[in-house]
C-alpha cells in the first residue's frame, strides 16, 4: 500500500525514510528517536523520548496491530500519525519485539519490511511474478503514462489477436478503433489516478468468433510517492453472467408484454413480439383452431393430420418477409413430422436446418424451403404451447441475422416464456368461449374449491340468479396467508354483465396478491380503492356492453378478515359491505359491529379495522347482499331470518348453510348471492412452541438443539435436517440484521411452519451471491428447503417465515 498524505500541512512525500527507526518500551514511552522518524514526523529526539507515543497517533493504532502488540507478535500496519505542524499523515509501520539487557520488552517501529525473508531472492520472486502475469488465464494488458500499450500476458493477445510486439507503442483506438470510449476511460484513469470498472456488452474481439461480454478493471499503477507512472487493464469474460441476465430480462419483458388482454389472437401477437425482441429472428404462433375459435382444445390424434390455424407472426425484418403463412392461414403438420413431434411428445425440440428430420419437412413444402433458403435460416426451436395439461397451438421460433444457434439455455427460456404465455392464452380462449354463456364465465372466475387450512372448517355457496340482467360480480376467497393465519374474502361488484364479472376476477387476483403481501385489512380495503378508481379512469362507462349501464362508475363492496388460530383473533374490515354474522358455541349469534366504511370506487374516505377474539368453533358468517335483500321486504327482515337461521345450526357446516339458504333466501333471489361460513379452530399450546433468543450469535447453536427437540417431541424427526438449517439461516439473519426482541416459532398445523421475528422492519430479499462472497447464501438455502417463505410486518418490526409440508 502506498503511503499518501490526507490532511494540507503534512508532508507531501509521506513515505518512510529508510533510517526511520523507534523504540518504545513496555509503558509505550519512546526510548529511541530515529533521524528517519525526525524527517517524517518534524519533532527533534529531546521533543518525544521520554514521552507516550501515544501522543504522536492521530486516530489510536488498528485493531489488527493491536491484537498483535498484545501477543508480542510482529505486525505490519497503516497508521495515522500527527506531524509536528499539526498536519496528519498515513504510514505503512512496522513493528517488531525487542528485549533490552535487563529482559525488559521493546518494540522496534520502523518502515514496512521490503524484504523475502526466509523466502526467494528479489529476482526469483520477480521471475514468478512475472510468470503468474504471463499465465495467467485472464487478460491483463499494461499501458504507459501517455496509454500507449507497453505489453500483454497471453490470454490478451490472443484476444487481441495481435501479438505483443504488434501492439507495443499504440494506443487502444490504434489498435482496435472501435475502442475510442475504452481509450478515454484510460486516459482518465491516468489523470485522475482512480481505477475504473466498466461492463462491456457483448462484441467481438480481433481474435474471436463469437460476441464475448466483459468486465473491465482499469487500475492506475503508482510508485512509492503516490504518482501515476502507468495503467494496468484487466479483462473478465462475463459473457454467461451476461446472458443469463438477459434471459431474466427477456422472461420479465415478456410477462409484462404477454396477457394484457382476454383476447386469444392479441396474446399470441405479444408472445411473438416479446420473443422476437428478446432472443429470436423470426416467431410465428401456430393455434388449434378450436382455441382461435374459443373452443375447448380438440384431442390430438397420434396418427392424423394436425392442423393449426397462424394465429401470429413477427420478425427482426420489416413485413415478416420469411413467412410463407397468412395470418388465420391453415397449417397442416404430419404426426411424425418435427413440430407433429414436438405437439404430441409435449416437449420443446431443437434443430439446426440441415438435421434429416427437418430437412425432410422443409423440402415436403416448396415455399417453405424457399424462404429458409433466401433468408439463410439456420436455427430453429419448436415449442408446444401447453397450459393445465393441455395443448393449444406450437410457436416456432427461428434464427437468420443472429450467427449463434439456439443453445440448450435458448430452449429452457423459450419453453418458460411459451408455458406463461399459454396460460394467458388459455385464459383469453376461456373468456371468448364463456362470453357466449356467460353463468359460465362467472363461475370461471370464482374457486373451484376452497383450500383446507388448519385455521378453520369451510364451507360456501355460491347461487348464481341466472337472470337475463347477465353475469354478476359477486365473488369469495380463503386465502392461506403465513403462521397458519388465513384470510376470508367476500366481495360484490356494482352492476351485471361482462364488465361486472372481468371487474370481479381482476379485484379478486387483486386480493391474492395483497394477501401475499400481508397487508392489514384496512390497507387492503384501500389499495383495493385505489385500484377500482384506476379502472374507472382507464375504462369509463364507454367500455361497458351496450346491454349494461350505461352510466355510473366502476365500484364494489368488499369483506376481509384475517384469522390468527394461534392467537384466537380475527381482524377485520369492510368497505360498503354488510356486515359479518357470529356464532358462538353457545348458540348466541350477533352481528359484529364493524366500522361501514365507504364502497370501494369513491376515494380519499378511510377504513377501519376491527379486531375481535373467537372462541374455538365459533362460526364467522360471510355474505353478500343478495342473501338477505329483496323487492318484497326490508333488509332488517333478511337480517332477522339470517340471524335465526343461525341460532341453531346442524352439526356440519355443509348441512348450516343450505339451512341458512332455505330459511333467507329470497323466492326468487334478484341478485347473485354468495354464502360464506368458517368454523374456526385453535392452535393450542401442543401444537406452537416459541423461544426467545438473545442478540448473541452463541444462540444459534441453542435455536438448532431446542427446534431439534421440539421436532422430536412432535414425531417429526425426518424433517430435522432440513429444519435446522432453516432456523440456523433465520436466527443468524435475524442476530446479524435485526435487532432485539428476536423470537423464535414453531407452528404444526397443516404445515410445520418456522418463524423468526426481530425489531427491526427492513425487508430480507434473495440475492446472486458472488463466488468470494461470505454471505448472501441464506434466503437462497431456506427458499430451496421450504416450500414458500416470506416476510410479514409487525408492529414491533417483522417476521420471516418458512413452511415445509408435513411427511404424508
Amino acid at each position: 500500500m502506498d503511503n499518501e498524505s490526507v490532511v494540507p500541512g503534512a508532508s507531501q512525500d509521506a513515505g518512510v525514510p529508510e533510517d526511520f527507526a523507534v523504540v518504545v518500551d513496555s509503558r509505550g514511552r519512546i526510548t529511541l528517536w530515529g533521524a528517519g522518524a525526525r524527517k517524517l514526523l518534524g519533532y527533534a529526539a529531546e521533543e518525544v523520548v521520554g514521552r507516550p507515543a501515544a501522543r504522536l497517533l492521530a486516530a489510536g493504532l488498528p485493531f489488527s496491530a493491536r491484537r498483535y502488540l498484545s501477543a508480542r507478535e510482529p505486525w505490519t500496519s497503516d497508521v495515522a500519525l500527527r506531524h509536528r505542524d499539526g498536519g496528519r499523515l498515513t504510514v505503512q509501520l512496522r513493528g517488531t519485539p525487542l528485549v533490552d539487557a535487563e529482559v525488559r520488552p521493546l518494540w522496534l517501529i520502523t518502515g514496512p519490511d521490503l524484504t523475502y525473508p526466509a523466502g526467494p531472492t528479489a529476482p526469483q520472486a520477480a521471475e514468478l511474478w512475472d510468470r503468474t502475469l504471463a499465465q495467467l488465464p485472464l487478460p491483463v494488458a499494461v499501458y504507459d503514462r501517455e496509454a500507449r500499450f507497453v505489453t500483454c500476458n497471453r490470454t490478451m493477445s490472443r484476444a487481441m489477436g495481435m501479438t505483443p510486439q504488434e501492439m507495443a507503442g499504440l494506443t487502444l483506438t490504434e489498435i482496435q478503433p472501435t475502442h475510442e470510449e475504452m481509450d478515454r476511460l484510460q486516459r482518465q484513469a491516468l489523470r485522475t489516478g482512480e481505477m475504473i470498472h466498466r461492463q462491456e456488452r457483448p462484441a467481438r474481439a480481433l481474435g474471436e468468433i463469437h460476441d464475448h461480454a466483459w468486465s473491465v478493471f482499469l487500475t492506475p499503477l503508482k510508485d512509492v510517492t503516490g504518482a501515476v507512472q502507468g495503467l494496468s487493464a484487466l479483462v473478465i469474460d462475463t459473457t454467461e453472467q451476461y446472458w443469463a441476465q438477459r434471459r431474466l430480462e427477456v422472461l420479465n419483458d415478456a410477462g409484462l408484454r404477454i396477457g394484457t388482454t382476454l383476447d386469444v389472437t392479441r396474446t399470441a401477437e405479444e408472445l411473438a413480439e416479446a420473443a422476437v425482441a428478446g432472443f429470436a429472428d423470426f416467431v410465428a404462433v401456430d393455434l388449434l383452431t378450436s382455441v382461435v375459435q374459443g373452443d375447448e382444445p380438440e384431442p390430438i390424434s397420434p396418427t392424423g393430420p394436425i392442423v393449426f390455424r397462424r394465429a401470429a407472426h413477427d420478425s427482426v425484418l420489416p413485413g415478416c418477409p420469411e413467412a410463407v403463412l397468412p395470418v388465420g392461414g391453415t397449417n397442416v403438420c404430419p404426426p411424425d413430422s418435427p413440430p407433429g413431434q414436438a405437439v404430441l411428445t409435449a416437449r420443446g425440440t431443437r434443430h439446426r436446418v440441415g438435421d434429416p428430420p427437418l430437412r425432410e419437412w422443409l423440402t415436403a413444402h416448396p415455399a417453405r424451403d424457399e424462404s429458409v433458403r433466401r433468408h439463410g435460416m439456420h436455427s430453429v426451436l419448436l415449442v408446444p404451447l401447453r397450459a393445465r395439461g393441455v395443448t393449444l397451438g406450437l410457436v416456432h421460433l427461428v434464427r437468420h441475422r443472429t450467427p449463434e444457434a439456439f443453445g440448450d439455455d435458448d430452449l429452457l427460456l423459450a419453453e418458460e416464456i411459451a408455458a406463461r404465455a399459454a396460460v394467458s392464452i388459455d385464459n383469453a380462449r376461456r373468456y371468448t368461449h364463456q362470453r357466449r354463456t356467460a353463468l359460465a364465465l362467472q363461475r370461471s372466475l370464482l374457486p373451484e374449491r376452497l383450500p383446507t387450512p388448519a385455521a378453520v372448517d369451510l364451507a360456501y355457496r355460491y347461487l348464481p340468479t341466472g337472470s337475463e340482467s347477465g353475469v354478476g360480480g359477486d365473488w369469495f376467497d380463503a386465502i392461506p396467508l403465513s403462521g397458519g393465519r388465513v384470510a376470508l374474502v367476500v366481495g360484490d361488484v356494482v352492476g351485471h354483465g361482462i364488465h361486472a364479472s372481468a371487474t370481479m376476477g381482476r379485484l379478486r387476483a387483486a386480493v391474492h396478491t395483497l394477501a401475499d403481501v400481508d397487508l392489514a385489512p384496512d390497507e387492503l380495503l384501500t389499495q383495493l380503492d385505489d385500484l377500482v378508481l384506476r379502472l374507472d379512469r382507464e375504462e369509463g362507462p364507454d367500455a361497458r356492453e351496450p346491454r349494461e349501464e350505461a352510466a355510473g362508475e366502476v365500484g364494489a363492496t368488499c369483506l376481509y378478515a384475517v384469522y390468527d388460530p394461534v392467537s384466537r383473533r380475527c381482524q377485520l374490515a369492510r368497505a360498503g359491505h354488510p356486515p359479518p354474522v357470529l356464532a358462538h358455541p353457545d348458540g348466541t349469534v350477533r352481528f359484529l359491529d364493524l366500522p361501514a366504511g365507504p364502497p370501494l370506487g369513491l376515494g380519499g374516505l378511510p377504513f377501519e379495522a376491527t379486531t375481535v377474539d373467537l372462541d374455538e368453533g365459533s362460526t364467522l358468517v360471510l355474505y353478500t347482499d343478495g342473501l338477505v335483500e329483496a323487492a318484497d321486504r326490508d333488509i332488517d327482515i333478511g337480517l332477522g331470518l339470517l340471524r335465526d337461521a343461525l341460532a341453531d345450526p346442524a352439526p356440519d357446516l355443509e348441512e348450516t348453510c343450505d339451512q341458512v339458504v332455505r330459511k333467507v333466501m329470497p323466492d326468487p333471489p334478484a341478485d347473485d348471492i354468495v354464502l360464506l361460513l368458517a368454523r374456526t379452530r385453535v392452535l393450542g399450546a401442543e401444537q406452537v412452541r416459541t423461544w426467545q433468543l438473545p442478540s448473541d450469535p452463541a444462540a444459534v447453536a441453542g435455536a438448532r438443539r431446542m427446534a431439534d427437540d421440539q421436532l422430536a417431541a412432535w414425531g417429526l424427526d425426518e424433517m430435522a435436517f432440513a429444519t435446522e438449517l432453516i432456523v440456523s439461516e433465520l436466527v443468524t439473519n435475524a442476530i446479524r440484521y435485526g435487532s432485539a426482541p428476536i423470537q423464535l416459532r414453531l407452528i404444526r398445523g397443516d404445515a410445520l411452519i418456522c418463524e423468526v421475528s426481530d425489531g427491526t422492519s427492513t425487508a430480507p430479499h434473495l440475492r446472486r451471491a458472488r463466488i468470494f462472497d461470505e454471505g448472501g447464501r441464506g434466503l437462497l438455502l431456506v427458499a430451496q428447503l421450504a416450500q414458500r417463505w416470506g416476510s410479514r410486518q409487525t408492529p414491533t418490526g417483522k417476521t420471516i417465515w418458512a413452511e415445509q409440508p408435513l411427511p404424508r
